[in-house]
């Protein structure tokens, strides 16, 4: 069965950091693209960050850019969410996904597998 699974979410004050993990299970995530979306009440999923197979490179949306960082590490078939000066508008819940066409990376409908999702909390 796969799986992905997040963790690592919670409440923060502005300007904190948390990491999220997102472990995978039922599948190997070494050829896989994976990202990371988020979605606010009331607004749509968007795309966070995305991470190739073997993170030789990396997108990411100019909200969260020099304050995000995707990693992966395909031996724990485990990929994480660094978040660092994080904004109010940071909050939401945030998804995990794999990617096994290689490209469109920015659009949910390109992800084949989601997690359940992690909250995240900015608030003072």
């Amino acid at each position: 069965q796969v799986q992905l699974v997040e963790s690592g979410g919670g409440l923060v004050q502005p300007g904190g950091s948390l990491r999220l993990s997102c472990a995978a299970s039922g599948f190997t995530i070494s050829t896989y693209t994976m990202g990371w979306f988020r979605q606010a009440p009331g607004n749509e999923r968007e795309f966070v960050a995305a991470i190739t197979w073997n993170g030789g490179g990396t997108s990411y949306a100019d909200s969260v850019k020099g304050r995000f960082t995707i990693s992966r590490d395909n031996a724990k078939n485990t990929v994480f969410l660094q978040m660092n000066n994080l904004k109010l508008e940071d909050t939401a819940v945030y998804y995990c996904a794999a990617n096994g066409r290689g490209y469109g990376l920015g659009l949910a409908l390109n992800y084949d597998y989601w997690g359940q999702g992690a909250q995240v909390t900015v608030s003072s």
